[in-house]
C-alpha cells in the first residue's frame, strides 16, 4: 500500500485516506440517482443510465487513483448532462444515441489534446494570479452549492424589479426573482444548520474525521425527522437487464453511423462537439488548479515537471489523461460527459492526498450498485455543510492576489464571482481570461499575453456566440 500510494511521502495514512474517500463519496453520491433522472428524459432507460453512471464513475476514478495517485473522483457531470438532454436532444433534435456519439468524440478530442500536451500548455498559459482566482472562485462556487443544497435560499419577488420586453411584448429577461434567506421553519433547513454547526464545532476542536462524522450524525438525526428516507429505485437485476440498450449505442444507427450522414447538420454537429469539449476541458483544469495547488496535491515540483517533462512525468499529466479517457468510456456504456468532480474537494478537505482516496470512492460506487436505496438516503442537508466548510477553506487562495492593483483584481474578481453566479467553472475562467486580455490591451502589454491564452479566449468568445445562435 505504501509503495503504491506513497502515503508517508504525502503526509497521510490509510485511515485518513479511507475517511476522505467516504467523505467525497457521500458528497457526490447524489449523482447516482440524479443523472438517470435527467438523462432518462431524453428517452434513455433509467436503469441502464443508473448502471452506466456507476460504471463510468468506477473506471474513471480507479484510473485517477491507480495511475495518477491523486484523490479525485469522477462521475457524469452536472450541467453537461442537462446540456445533453435539453439542448442537444430537445432543442437541436438529435437522438440520444447521436448525443452519446458526440460525447464519445469529445472524449477522443480530450485524449488527443492531453497526449499532445495542449491541455498542459493551457495550464501553463494561465497567469499565477488567475490560478489563485480560480482556486478562490471554486471555493465560492462549492460553498454556494452547499448553501443551495441546504435549502437556505429562496427566490422572491423584488418590489424594485423590472421585466425586459422584446419585440411584440415578449419577455426576454425577468429580474423579478432575487435570492433571499428562507424562513427557518423547515425541518430540512434546520437539520442542515445543525449539521453546519456540528461540522464547525468538530473542526475547531480538531476532531479527526470531523466532516465525515458530521455527515453521519446529521443523516442519523434526519431519520426521526422524516428527512433521511430510503430512496426508491429499481433492483440491480432490472437495471442490468436494461444496460444493453445503452451499451455501445453511441456507435450504432442512430448514433455515430448517422451523426454525419446529413451534410446540412454538419456545422451544428461540430459546434455541439466543440461546446461539449470546451466545457469539459476547462471544468477539469479549473478543478485541478483550484483544489490541487494550494493543498500540495499538485506541488510546484509537479507544475515544473508539467512544463519541462516528457511523456507522463507528473501527477498532473496522469490526472489529465485519466479524466480524458473517462468521457469516452462513459459514452460507450451510456452516459453523458464524465468529468472530475468538484465535490472531491470535500475529501481533500478531510485530508485525502493520494489515489487511495479515489480507490475508496470507486469501491463505494461499486457497492452502491447493489445498495442504491441506502446510499440515496443520505440527505442533501447532511452533505451541504461539508461543501460550505470546504468552500471556506478554499477561499485562502485569494490571499495571493494583489487586490490593490486593479489590473490584477478585475480579472480575478470576474473569475471568482462568475463561477458561482453562473453556476459554471468554465464561465468563470472565460470571464477571467476575457478581462485579463482587456486589461493587458488597455495597458499596452498585449505582448505579455500567452498565445495559448489568446486562443483560449477567442474560443470562449466564439463558444458564447455559437451558444447564443443555437
Amino acid at each position: 500500500m505504501e509503495k503504491l500510494f506513497k502515503l508517508k511521502e504525502n503526509g497521510t495514512n490509510i485511515r485518513i485516506e479511507l475517511l476522505a474517500g467516504l467523505t467525497t463519496f457521500f458528497a457526490m453520491a447524489y449523482i447516482i440517482m440524479v443523472n438517470p433522472a435527467i438523462l432518462s428524459q431524453s428517452g434513455m432507460p433509467w436503469g441502464a443510465v443508473f448502471l452506466a453512471t456507476i460504471i463510468a464513475s468506477v473506471i474513471g476514478t480507479l484510473v485517477m487513483g491507480l495511475v495518477a495517485n491523486v484523490p479525485y473522483a469522477l462521475a457524469p457531470g452536472m450541467g453537461l448532462n442537462a446540456f445533453f438532454v435539453f439542448t442537444v436532444v430537445f432543442a437541436l433534435g438529435f437522438t440520444w444515441q447521436e448525443a452519446l456519439a458526440m460525447v464519445f468524440i469529445c472524449g477522443l478530442i480530450n485524449i488527443i489534446i492531453t497526449v499532445t500536451k495542449i491541455r498542459k500548455m493551457i495550464i501553463q498559459s494561465i497567469p499565477r494570479s488567475l490560478q489563485s482566482a480560480i482556486g478562490g472562485g471554486i471555493g465560492i462556487f462549492i460553498a454556494y452549492i452547499g448553501i443551495k443544497n441546504a435549502g437556505l435560499l429562496s427566490f422572491t419577488a423584488d418590489p424594485g424589479s423590472y421585466v425586459q420586453l422584446g419585440e411584440g411584448g415578449t419577455v426576454i429577461a425577468d429580474s423579478s426573482a432575487v435570492p433571499a434567506l428562507v424562513a427557518l421553519n423547515n425541518p430540512a433547513v434546520l437539520l442542515a444548520l445543525f449539521g453546519l454547526a456540528l461540522t464547525v464545532i468538530l473542526l475547531i476542536a480538531r476532531v479527526n474525521g470531523a466532516i465525515l462524522l458530521s455527515i453521519i450524525a446529521t443523516t442519523l438525526i434526519g431519520i426521526p425527522l422524516g428527512i433521511t428516507q430510503l430512496g426508491a429505485t429499481i433492483s440491480f437485476k432490472e437495471a442490468l437487464a436494461e444496460l444493453p440498450q445503452t451499451f455501445l449505442a453511441a456507435f450504432g444507427s442512430p448514433g455515430l453511423q448517422t451523426l454525419f450522414s446529413d451534410a446540412s447538420k454538419l456545422p451544428l454537429v461540430l459546434v455541439t462537439i466543440f461546446a461539449f469539449s470546451l466545457a469539459d476541458t476547462f471544468d477539469t483544469i479549473g478543478t485541478f488548479i483550484g483544489t490541487g495547488r494550494n493543498t500540495g496535491i499538485f506541488s510546484d515540483k509537479d507544475m515544473k515537471a508539467l512544463e519541462t517533462g516528457k511523456g507522463f512525468s507528473s501527477k498532473m499529466d496522469k490526472a489529465l489523461f485519466a479524466d480524458s479517457i473517462a468521457t469516452s468510456v462513459g459514452a460507450a456504456v451510456g452516459t453523458s460527459n464524465t468529468t472530475t468532480y468538484i465535490e472531491s474537494a470535500a475529501g481533500i478537505g478531510a485530508g485525502g492526498r493520494t489515489g487511495l482516496t479515489s480507490v475508496a470512492v470507486a469501491i463505494l460506487f461499486v457497492i452502491s450498485a447493489f445498495l442504491a436505496p441506502v446510499v440515496s438516503a443520505v440527505p442533501a442537508a447532511a452533505t451541504a455543510p461539508a461543501l460550505i466548510i470546504v468552500g471556506i477553506m478554499m477561499l485562502s487562495a485569494f490571499k495571493d492576489i494583489k487586490w490593490e492593483d486593479l489590473s490584477e483584481a478585475i480579472p480575478a474578481f470576474f473569475t471568482g464571482i462568475f463561477m458561482a453566479f453562473c453556476y459554471n467553472i468554465s464561465y468563470g475562467i472565460a470571464a477571467g481570461f476575457i478581462f485579463y486580455c482587456i486589461v493587458k490591451i488597455i495597458k499596452k502589454q498585449a505582448k505579455d499575453i500567452n498565445l495559448v491564452l489568446w486562443i483560449a479566449t477567442v474560443l470562449f468568445i466564439l463558444n458564447f456566440i455559437l451558444l447564443a445562435i443555437i
